[in-house]
């Protein structure tokens, strides 16, 4: 899937989240997903080709830039804990879709329990 697939696919499911924000800055122009006013996803060009950029736990984020060439860093985020997504032939639909629901389960478990829209351990997850 190339870069345009790959934010679309993850811009589209990301606002159907429980309490999922949008919000566009311009210059360089940013698409920013966020839950209760903490950011969970992020989209921009880089040169030549579109990325979005998720949190991760720092041990799958390491297992994913392991086993994915398009998978790097987090672009202008802290490198433990983000991860880039570039595309690429490896990188399909349904781990883009694992991807972001990680990423925003990871920020709603650092909300105080009275703020979190859903129970962070069980949403999204199939039995």
């Amino acid at each position: 899937m190339d870069g345009q697939g790959l934010q679309k696919i993850a811009g589209d499911y990301a606002v159907k989240l429980p309490g999922a924000e949008l919000e566009h800055r311009s210059g360089p122009d940013w698409r920013l997903d966020k839950v209760r006013g903490k950011v969970f996803m992020l989209m921009t060009d880089l040169p030549g080709h579109p990325v979005v950029i998720l949190k991760a736990d720092p041990d799958d984020a390491a297992a994913l830039r392991e086993q994915y060439t398009d998978i790097t860093p987090g672009y202008h985020m802290n490198k433990t804990h983000w991860i880039t997504l570039e595309g690429g032939g490896a990188i399909d639909e349904k781990l883009v879709k694992e991807l972001v629901i990680d990423s925003y389960r990871l920020v709603i478990g650092g909300l105080p329990k009275s703020q979190q829209p859903v129970d962070p351990h069980t949403y999204g997850r199939h039995a």
